[in-house]
């Protein structure tokens, strides 16, 4: 038996698990999609910090992004999953603040950190002699914090704002977690000028890293296609499309939610473009970035064997 609000400042989350025929199978994948995202990352952070072989500045970023995507998808999807088992769809309003606050900081700081990691890769394709100095520790170190400023300031400045709009009576909330532009939906006074200055965000937030992964892989394209290595090339090519795949659909589905005019689109087309970059990503980008890339999965190897020896030693002992 299913539990609304049972105060006047609740929300209802509306949330993915409404059709009940088949809420049980989504349950099931998204669950899945979790405990995969949460255990990629994981590995991909563990091989990362204890490989020397991996201690450059592309998986120093890597590293970051892992952590990012960690906490991104630990804000949404472990309330939705607690809530399907105990029936009930309510968050508090200091609940959504602080969800709403999290999701755009997370989500900020991986927006301007995948378009810094393009021109990590352009550096290193397109410039290598000058890699060492082009991304110095320092530079990295002035990347991760570039990034996480970038996502603090977008959080600290549209969710204030966002959660002091008063309110109508009906706050169910039609998405599955609190989102600014479902939130939004439910205010009672005039969100224009609001909205003016969130689709400036957006521009800065999404337009411009955006733009800067497109003309890095544009870069990048442009030199392999000059290698003399055919081999070289079908590797360089597969490795920018794959990359190039995970960015569109991040950055693609977040412009549709906010760039594109309320009138193209429904609040059910939100929640599925909503699950692209908020659920699938965290999951995709350490697969997309690790499977396809013999140094991580030579550290895996290594790790398990060290495992190995470790266990097999220990049973000598004992």
């Amino acid at each position: 038996m299913e539990v609304y609000n049972t105060s006047s400042t609740d929300f209802t989350l509306m949330g993915l698990f409404n059709k009940k025929d088949i809420s049980g199978l989504l349950f099931a994948i998204v669950s899945i999609i979790f405990f995969t995202a949460l255990m990629a990352n994981g590995i991909m952070i563990f091989l990362i910090h204890t490989d020397s072989r991996l201690h450059t500045p592309m998986y120093f970023l890597l590293s970051h992004l892992s952590f990012i995507d960690m906490m991104y998808i630990s804000t949404i999807v472990p309330k939705m999953l607690v809530d399907y088992l105990l029936g009930q769809r309510t968050i508090s309003f200091m609940g959504c603040t602080a969800q709403h606050f999290l999701y755009l900081t997370l989500v900020g700081a991986e927006f301007f950190l995948l378009g810094l990691m393009a021109y990590d890769r352009y550096v290193a394709i397109c410039n290598p002699l000058r890699y060492p100095v082009l991304m110095s520790r320092q530079v990295c170190w002035m990347i991760i914090v570039g990034s996480w400023f970038g996502g603090f300031l977008d959080g600290f400045l549209l969710t204030p704002i966002t959660m002091t709009f008063p309110f109508c009576n009906s706050r169910e909330i039609n998405h599955f977690f609190c989102e600014a532009p479902a939130v939004l939906s439910l205010a009672c006074a005039d969100t224009a000028l609001y909205e003016t200055v969130m689709y400036v965000c957006c521009v800065l937030m999404l337009l411009i890293p955006f733009s800067v992964v497109i003309a890095s892989y544009a870069q990048i394209l442009t030199t392999v296609h000059h290698m003399s290595s055919v081999e070289g090339r079908k590797k360089a090519f597969a490795t920018c499309s794959s990359h190039m795949t995970v960015v569109t659909l991040f950055y693609g589905a977040a412009m549709y939610t906010y760039m594109l005019p309320h009138s193209y689109h429904s609040p059910a087309q939100d929640t599925v473009f909503s699950v692209f970059y908020t659920i699938l990503t965290p999951m995709l980008n350490p697969l997309i970035y690790s499977l396809r890339n013999k140094d991580v999965t030579g550290a895996l190897k290594r790790a398990m064997g060290r495992f190995k020896c470790t266990q097999k030693v220990s049973g000598d002992v004992f």
